[in-house]
């Protein structure tokens, strides 16, 4: 079993590779606990990294309290896209504002015009991306990979974080003071727009709280469901 140190020295080193071999690259930062952990270690050894958030427009209040925390602890500057008006306004006049919740492919429509579309504006002119996305949060990222060739967005994607268990985040995040969305402590361990995150009850999978009123295997939003192909030559401390 890796110990957490080991796990950090792995990141850090999967960080430096992307700096060193892909850049320009961000850091897609979406505030969970994950992402903190990630903002703290490109802080402190890679804060060439540039780091963007995207803010959908129905975030909740805890979120928007964080990024203001970011701003105060960080000198690493955190860049916010926002969905293009005209997108959102048309979604809502053929949906409704809350439209979502009708179907899974009303759902992603609005996932699009709320994420994907700014997703693909953030990474203009990017050769690689990092996300804060681990193997354990859910059955859809099982097959996920430390780093691979992400077709739909045309550029190399790095998951520093895919071994981490909930339990390192957290004693990492404990440990070094780092800042996090106060839902956490309301039992949001997963947290996305507003009106698609609940609480979750014990025992309940950590993505349980998101899009509740779907299968657990159509819960992505489309940032991350796209085509990949796992690279092979990243040379990193093995675990």
């Amino acid at each position: 079993m890796s110990t957490l140190q080991q796990k950090i020295d792995r990141t850090i080193a999967v960080l430096q590779q992307a700096a060193r071999e892909y850049s320009p690259v961000a850091f897609a930062n979406s505030l969970g606990a994950e992402d903190m952990v990630l903002t703290d270690l490109i802080a402190k050894h890679q804060p060439d990294i540039g780091m963007f958030s995207l803010d959908t427009g129905r975030l909740p209040q805890e979120t928007y309290d964080l990024m203001h925390k970011l701003s105060a602890r960080y000198t690493l500057p955190l860049q916010v896209y926002f969905p293009a008006s005209e997108l959102v306004e048309d979604y809502v006049s053929r949906h409704g504002m809350n439209g979502f919740y009708d179907s899974v492919e009303n759902r992603k429509g609005c996932c699009f015009v709320r994420k994907v579309e700014p997703l693909k504006r953030a990474l203009t002119g990017k050769k690689a991306w990092i996300t804060g996305m681990r193997r354990e949060q859910a059955v859809t990222r099982g097959g996920l990979e430390m780093s691979s060739y992400d077709a739909d967005n045309g550029m190399f994607k790095f998951n520093p974080l895919l071994d981490w268990t909930n339990a390192d985040v957290w004693e990492y995040i404990k440990t070094n003071d780092v800042p996090f969305n106060a839902l956490h402590d309301q039992f949001y361990p997963s947290i996305g727009c507003a009106p698609c995150t609940r609480a979750i009850t014990p025992g309940e999978d950590i993505r349980a709280g998101r899009w509740w009123w779907e299968d657990p295997h159509h819960k992505e939003c489309g940032l991350h469901a796209g085509k990949s192909t796992p690279l092979t030559k990243i040379l990193v401390p093995s675990l």
